[in-house]
């Protein structure tokens, strides 16, 4: 029988399905240039085979520290609390209630997630069950990134046992059924399980091979997806030149220079890019102080987490788009004067 063909915006999204011939960067290049109608796409690497219960496990555990990335994306009105002090746990929690009251989150749920992403502290996953941590969690990635939905795109390795096969798709099916997403199995073709829709995807799953402008000084660090993402977007725009990866910035002979991760010194533009690490509290107000100072010397900071450019570069683009086109405006306006 001849294996199904799709292209990536045809494969289901509310089961479990098997894609013989495209990688984790593919599918998550394709969630980011894609229109809004298309669910989020979250990588999951399969690490725990010995069960179903622990590949779940371990899948919550990964959905979980992606909601915390992304707050306060999926939380409206919380993105000008910072700090847990004060009132900030509690007010985060009232929002989360208003927002559970008018759709279909879980209020309890919500509230405790909220306040795990703004002060830390115990994970959800000792109050609540399985099957409301993996409801919760699809409605809050999918909330993050505005789309209609998630996939749990899981990387199996190669050389699985019959035993780990069941283990996974097991896990993978109950994730599908309570978590109401989609779960796509990347990698080696299983060969223990024969009743999953199995297909391969036609013509190229990944983002054209945008142009990258001559005059960009600098490069993404090697490290960072997140980075290498943000600059294949930016080749592609004509307003984008002009800018700067990853170069030392000295706000005075007497003080010390700090690197910034993309800057445009004509339209004193400063992007950064988070990673989970700068929500740890001194890394913050380490940022914090970074930020007050570039702000003094006239610069404006823009900062993204790495999950919101990986999965909504489009977005992201946009915004540094906005405002470098509005800054130009405003220097050829005082020249003009």
């Amino acid at each position: 029988m001849k294996t199904p063909e799709w292209a990536l915006p045809e494969v289901p999204t509310d089961r479990v399905v098997q894609l013989r011939n495209v990688g984790p960067g593919d599918v998550v290049r394709f969630a980011a240039y894609a229109s809004a109608d298309v669910p989020a796409v979250l990588i999951h690497h399969a690490m725990c085979l010995t069960s179903p219960v622990g590949f779940v496990r371990a899948a919550l555990d990964d959905m979980e520290a992606a909601s915390v990335s992304l707050f306060p994306a999926w939380l409206p009105g919380a993105g000008d609390i910072r700090q847990p002090g004060g009132a900030g746990v509690a007010a985060v929690r009232a929002m989360a209630s208003a927002l559970a009251a008018r759709s279909t989150h879980f209020g309890p749920f919500l509230g405790d997630l909220a306040a795990l992403a703004l002060a830390g502290g115990p994970a959800t996953s000792g109050r609540f069950t399985p099957e409301v941590r993996a409801a919760g969690l699809a409605r809050v990635i999918a909330d993050g990134f505005a789309r209609r939905g998630m996939v749990l795109a899981v990387q199996v390795p190669d050389g699985m046992s019959g035993a780990q096969e069941h283990a996974v798709v097991a896990g993978a099916e109950w994730l599908a059924a309570r978590g109401r997403l989609g779960v796509w199995l990347l990698g080696a073709p299983l060969t223990h399980v024969d009743w999953l829709p199995s297909g391969t995807v036609t013509g190229s799953a990944a983002a054209p091979p945008w142009p990258v402008a001559d005059d960009v000084i600098g490069k993404p660090h090697p490290a960072s997806v997140a980075e290498a993402a943000l600059e294949a977007a930016l080749g592609a725009q004509h307003w984008a030149y002009g800018r700067q990866w990853n170069q030392s910035y000295q706000s005075h002979v007497l003080t010390n220079p700090v690197r910034v991760d993309l800057l445009w010194p004509a339209e004193r533009c400063v992007v950064e890019i988070d990673g989970p690490e700068h929500r740890d509290p001194l890394r913050f107000e380490a940022d914090r102080q970074r930020d007050v100072q570039l702000q003094l010397d006239g610069y404006a900071v823009l900062r993204f987490t790495n999950a919101r450019i990986k999965h909504d570069v489009h977005a992201v683009v946009r915004q540094i788009g906005e405002f470098l086109q509005t800054r130009r405006r405003e220097i050829l306006e005082r020249a003009s004067i």
